[in-house]
């Protein structure tokens, strides 16, 4: 297999294209540090719909209409949309894809859906198979509590572990080669690392960061092997939402394996909100990693303040079902290389 390295990494030939990209947050993600760079902000966590998860499916369609529209593009001009959300057969993903009426692969990687729905889409791309994909993650605090925790209305306290799913909704549109509508012109996926699951035996549904860092760990060392590389090759390993007590268990884990990423690293769920806002470890939600990337990440490439970027994406895979069964929480981590072209 001429374009696979090592055991899990996926190299790309033809560098797909970032082409456009759009965010759309609540008022509270907007209060954190990354307020000003968000597309849209929601005034109202129901966005006037009559339940959290209708107001979470209509961000999920809107924000890939304002990433193409922001190409002069509708959905009719898609080959495929790729994506997926936290909630239950990822209803969110599904019923906006039926509004959106385009080609459609629904995922569940839960949040490490952005980078897996990245990774896919530049297969299908570099392939040949399509020209032109979009790739959405979606969360929703109030959704997401809801089905995996205890119902708002309780108001229970969390402990100091925890970390606070992220309203959001964050489209990446990727395509075969730059053309002038297009919002970046200078970002290239040259490519991916699938992941593996991982699970070290954690069962608190309130540490994601515990559960998820082995397998950001695994991924980061896996693809360094794979591709030969150094830590000093990318300018920033950006992982998706390990909070910071994640971020510090995956420094640990790290230097164990013989790798150092001091300097390099930065989490979405520790850039996500301001300390002052006291959401303990930080955001979590797969719409942490996509907004963070859509607002923020994917201009640092294209001015040229980053030239290499590693976009990891961390994902707990635990259900409500599993949960109640006592069973532990696997956690999978998906890479990509985000590279600029001068």
């Amino acid at each position: 297999m001429k374009n696979h390295r090592g055991k899990r990494t996926l190299l790309f030939p033809s560098a797909p294209h970032i082409a456009s990209a759009a965010s759309i947050v609540s008022k509270t993600e907007a209060q954190g540090p990354l307020g000003q760079l968000f597309d849209m902000v929601l005034e109202d966590d129901t966005w006037g719909e009559d339940s959290f998860e209708k107001a979470e499916c209509r961000m999920f369609e809107e924000v890939v209409r304002m990433a193409l529209a922001k190409m002069q593009r509708t959905p009719a001009d898609l080959d495929c949309l790729f994506g997926g959300d936290l909630l239950n057969q990822i209803i969110t993903a599904n019923y906006a894809a039926r509004q959106l009426n385009t080609p459609f692969l629904g995922l569940y990687g839960a949040c490490s859906t952005m980078a897996e729905s990245l990774l896919l889409g530049s297969v299908l791309v570099d392939g040949g198979f399509a020209g032109r994909v979009a790739c959405v993650a979606s969360s929703h605090f109030s959704t997401a509590e809801r089905q995996y925790r205890y119902p708002l209305e309780m108001g229970t306290t969390e402990p100091e572990t925890s970390q606070r799913t992220v309203t959001g909704s964050g489209c990446v549109i990727v395509t075969e080669a730059p053309s002038p509508d297009d919002v970046f012109h200078k970002i290239r996926i040259r490519a991916g690392t699938i992941g593996r699951v991982v699970d070290l035996g954690i069962t608190d549904a309130a540490n994601m960061g515990a559960a998820m860092a082995p397998a950001a760990c695994d991924t980061i060392v896996t693809h360094l092997k794979d591709l030969e590389r150094q830590v000093s090759y990318y300018d920033l390993i950006i992982t998706g939402d390990l909070g910071r007590f994640g971020s510090e268990m995956l420094f640990s884990l790290c230097k164990d394996r013989g790798v150092d990423l001091s300097g390099r690293h930065i989490d979405c769920g520790c850039m996500i909100f301001h300390p002052e806002q006291n959401f303990h470890c930080g955001g979590s939600g797969c719409g942490c990693s996509a907004v963070t990337l859509a607002a923020n990440l994917l201009d640092k490439v294209e001015s040229g303040g980053v030239q290499r970027m590693l976009f990891l994406a961390t994902g707990a895979l635990l259900s409500p079902s599993a949960t109640m069964q006592g069973e532990s929480i696997p956690g999978i981590a998906h890479a990509v290389v985000l590279e600029r072209e001068d």
